[in-house]
This record gives structure tokens, C-alpha cells and sequence, in this order.
């Protein structure tokens, strides 16, 4: 499997596959593909898995696209303008958790689960869901990035607090919870909404220049009643 990051304001991933190899995403993921290219739709890992996506915030049925001859082309593009990132799991043999909406594609060796908060403030006030997506297994996973990626190495017991909605992924070890913004001045005029993510290394986090929410929330607010 070869593929080329293409384009810049909403980029694709262009994956070129020779006969018998195989990409996966979720519905509605792919944009153009070659001659040459089976599809097939399924769970792809029984209905328990199907539905653990479904409370993840993604669908419950996934497309495997299979070459059926060598040098079949398939394409994937971001939904809004940012980056496509590529991650080699082999670099990250314990998984890495991502939020709903991040997974893009990936090959049929990546593992994709559910996993649960640890702390049930996070779910309940983290903005992402009290149900979070963990990747594990061998092969490419490809993320898509709302804005610019940020990769930050944490130090074991190094901090990093984040706004709510910019966190893309991060490995095990790093601990994740939410803690509240202190002052009620800073509530109610800091426009920084109520809640932060914490993250405490060791380990990498992947954090997004945009959170897309928020953006959508400021055209909805300029737009006629």
C-alpha cells in the first residue's frame, strides 16, 4: 500500500493499492476510487463493534474497499478544511484514543473499539462524549485534523490544558479529564466556555488549531432569525 496527501484547504488521502489489499472507512468516506476496486459493507468486527461506533459518533456499518488488480487508486478527503494526518501504529503499540470524528480511513489491520472515559465528568462535560474511539493493531490509521495538527510530547507528569473540541488523539499513558474554569468572572465573560481538557503525560497528544463546532456556532449566530 502507497499512498499521497493531496491537496491543501481540504486535503485527500490517495491511497494506491495492488490486488488483494484493502482500505477501510466509514460510510460515505470514499470521494473517487479507479477501475478496479470492490466494495463491500459490513460491521467489520460483529454487531457489538458496529454499535460501540454508533455511541462513538460514527457509524455503525463500515466500507472495505478491496483491489482487485494492481495500481487501483482510492481517494478519501477531510469534511472540512485542516489536514489529514498518518499514523503508523507500529509507533504506537499500546493504541491510540482518538475523538468522534477524527478516524478517516485506515487499513483492515487497525482494531477500532470503544472506550470509555475513566472519569464520568469527562463524558458527561467534556464536550466529546462520555464514549471516546481507541485504534490499536498494525498498519496506517489516517486522522483527519480540523485546522492545523499539533503534536505535543508530554513529560511525565507534564500538563497541558486544552479548550474543549481541539483534541485529536493521544497515546496511552497520557491521563484525560476535565476540570472546570475557575471564577466566575472568567465563566461568564471569559468566553472560554466552562470546562478545559487536562492532559497529563507521558506521552503524545495530537491537538487541532479548529474546533469546527465552534465555527459552526459563530456563522449560525450571523445568520437571519
Amino acid at each position: 500500500m502507497k499512498y499521497e496527501l493531496i491537496g491543501e484547504t481540504v486535503p485527500a488521502v490517495e491511497v494506491t493499492l495492488n490486488q488483494g489489499e484493502a482500505m477501510v472507512s466509514q460510510n460515505g468516506g470514499m470521494s473517487w476510487q479507479t477501475e478496479g476496486i470492490k466494495m463491500a459493507t459490513n460491521t467489520n468486527g460483529g454487531i457489538m463493534k458496529g454499535l460501540g461506533r454508533m455511541l462513538a459518533g460514527e457509524s455503525i456499518f463500515m466500507n472495505s474497499y478491496t483491489a482487485e488488480k494492481d495500481g487501483a487508486k482510492i481517494a478519501f478527503a477531510s469534511t472540512v478544511p485542516g489536514k489529514i494526518m498518518a499514523l503508523d501504529l507500529g509507533e504506537y503499540p499500546n493504541g491510540i484514543t482518538m475523538q468522534k470524528g477524527a478516524f478517516l480511513c485506515s487499513q483492515p489491520t487497525v482494531d477500532l473499539k470503544m472506550e470509555f472515559t475513566k472519569k464520568i465528568s469527562s463524558g458527561f462535560f467534556g464536550g466529546e462524549g462520555f464514549i471516546l474511539q481507541k485504534a490499536t493493531g498494525t498498519g496506517t490509521i489516517f486522522l483527519e485534523v480540523d485546522g492545523d495538527a499539533i503534536i505535543r510530547d508530554l513529560q511525565p507528569g507534564e500538563v497541558l490544558k486544552v479548550d474543549t473540541g481541539n483534541v485529536v488523539a493521544f497515546e496511552k499513558g497520557v491521563s484525560y479529564e476535565i476540570e472546570t474554569v475557575k471564577g466566575l468572572k472568567n465563566i461568564f465573560l471569559g468566553g472560554e466556555g466552562l470546562f478545559l481538557t487536562k492532559l497529563v503525560g507521558p506521552g503524545k497528544v495530537i491537538i487541532q488549531t479548529q474546533n469546527f463546532n465552534d465555527f459552526a456556532g459563530r456563522i449560525l449566530s450571523r445568520m437571519p432569525r
